[in-house]
């Protein structure tokens, strides 16, 4: 038998003491000062963006036992510091233009430690007494902006994934009213997106049982989707006897930024009405739904009032935590047929003239307080200047589409019409597409690793080419220029190791 490892003078633990200990300011200190240091450093664009290690290298760095007894606040501060901070993304550095995720506003970074103090669940009001009014009043304000009336309504998402799925779930219910009972049948309705959607629109017909044959791709005009190829198919579908669940826009798509014509988008789902009425259309402004705050990008956003449901990311073009997501309705009521849960130790009938209780509309149950961060911020910097932060993004990814407009080798293609552009790169020699495509990929992944920046990839008719995304309010003119001048020389090491 083997023997107990413990010693036999071990000292009993009291867990209530520890946690008692850790409750002053003093005690966050240390953890509260890894934050400060990181604005500090990121603030004075110093040290590296990412991280050259692989991730076996940092798997091998933590592969420690659990630990068995508790050790100083401070050194698990430390621990953190050396252990995983240095190979973070650091996304307040502005050198970091990549994925489409926020360098956080602070003031809402602050508001994190209160909201997971509190810990208030917004599954029903009475674990979340003030926090499920003000989600209320802040998903006012934000139906407000795209002008509906009163009957307006939604609910704070993780996401923009989690509030397409739900706005879609209610597009079933009204397209197959038993459906919550009886499921869609043999014969499904079919989802329309263009080619550019979120990968959210095939999810949520896998997770609807539609299936992804049942979502009809409408092919693309430049980066938008085509409208004369939207009506053609609706009028193909339409002679078929094949219903129509929904018709989804993007405002803000993930490769580009482009808008789709939302006015014209919501014409076609009119003209092609069925016995519901005019075709349901959602969109998908995830990413773009911030220029409804910002006076010279909301054009882009107009016909947003006559889509039946829209998904929304403050924390994309607002810059806020992870994760603050949201789901509009025009009309609130429809949000309660997304689901149809009996939970009568949860959700009881309720006499007020209102329905506060944001469970039963929601897939989540356990859920976050994130409205906090969401009205902090807008107590703290207000609409316009968040709209300025949003109209400032744009302009640097304009800024570097004339910067390379005429450049040798990078190609800039498409107008940003928001944070994104994406550009090629044309290597000098090289003229095989597959061999041009391998080495802009290798280009990409030298330059991160460099540590002089960190940008992303797509692929766009086929190719693969540069992209980035300007989510950070600190990068200006100077860091695109050293964006510009690190490809640069990191182009010509891969062309001499390619040689």
């Amino acid at each position: 038998m083997a023997s107990d490892p413990r010693p036999l003078t071990e000292p009993p633990i009291d867990p209530l003491a520890l946690l008692e200990a850790d409750t002053t300011l003093e005690a966050a200190r240390p953890l509260l000062e890894l934050v400060a240091t990181y604005f500090a450093e990121t603030r004075a664009g110093e040290g590296g963006v990412s991280t050259w290690h692989s991730a076996e290298v940092i798997a091998d760095r933590l592969a420690t036992e659990m630990p068995r007894n508790p050790r100083p606040l401070a050194d698990v501060a430390r621990r953190l510091a050396s252990l995983l901070l240095v190979d973070v993304n650091r996304l307040a550095h502005p050198m970091y233009i990549g994925h489409q995720v926020s360098a956080p506003l602070p003031a809402a970074v602050w508001t994190e430690a209160l909201i997971s103090a509190l810990n208030q669940s917004q599954a029903v009001r009475e674990m979340s007494p003030s926090f499920t009014p003000l989600e209320h009043q802040v998903i006012e304000w934000m139906t407000d902006l795209i002008g509906w009336d009163a009957r307006a309504g939604g609910t704070m998402t993780s996401g923009g994934t989690e509030a397409t799925l739900t706005a879609l779930l209610a597009a079933r219910a009204r397209a197959i009213p038993n459906v919550w009972d009886r499921g869609v049948g043999p014969r499904p309705p079919v989802l329309v997106c263009g080619e550019h959607a979120h990968y959210a629109v095939t999810r949520a017909a896998g997770v609807m049982g539609l299936g992804q044959s049942h979502v009809v791709v409408i092919p693309s005009d430049g980066q938008r989707m085509s409208v004369p190829q939207l009506r053609a198919r609706l009028a193909e579908l339409q002679r078929e006897h094949k219903p129509v669940m929904a018709v989804v826009a993007t405002a803000g798509c993930t490769a580009t930024g482009a808008f789709d014509d939302l006015e014209a988008v919501a014409d076609a789902c009119d003209s092609f009405a069925d016995a519901n009425g005019p075709l349901w259309m959602h969109v998908d402004a995830a990413h773009g739904g911030g220029a409804l705050l910002a006076p010279r990008e909301r054009p882009r956003l107009a016909g947003l009032a006559r889509a039946r449901s829209v998904a929304w990311d403050p924390h994309k073009t607002l810059l806020l935590p992870l994760a603050a997501g949201m789901l509009l309705m025009r009309e609130e009521h429809d949000l309660e047929r997304a689901y149809a849960q009996s939970a009568p130790y949860l959700f009881t009938p309720s006499e007020d003239a209102r329905a506060w209780d944001m469970g039963p509309r929601s897939f989540q149950c356990s859920r976050r307080a994130d409205v906090l961060k969401v009205w902090v911020a807008f107590e703290r910097y207000g609409s316009q200047a968040l709209g300025a932060l949003y109209e400032r993004l744009c302009d640097m990814a304009r800024y570097l589409h004339e910067r390379l407009s005429s450049h040798a080798q990078f190609t800039p293609l498409h107008l940003p019409e928001s944070n994104i552009l994406c550009f090629s790169w044309q290597p000098p020699g090289v003229v095989d597409a597959a061999e041009r495509d391998a080495l802009t990929d290798a280009l990409r992944e030298r330059y991160n690793r460099s540590g002089r920046g960190w940008i992303t990839a797509t692929s766009l008719g086929g190719r693969r080419v540069l992209r980035i995304t300007v989510m950070n309010a600190r990068t200006d003119r100077v860091h695109l220029d050293a964006l510009v001048s690190g490809l640069e020389a990191e182009a010509q090491r891969v062309l001499q190791h390619h040689r």
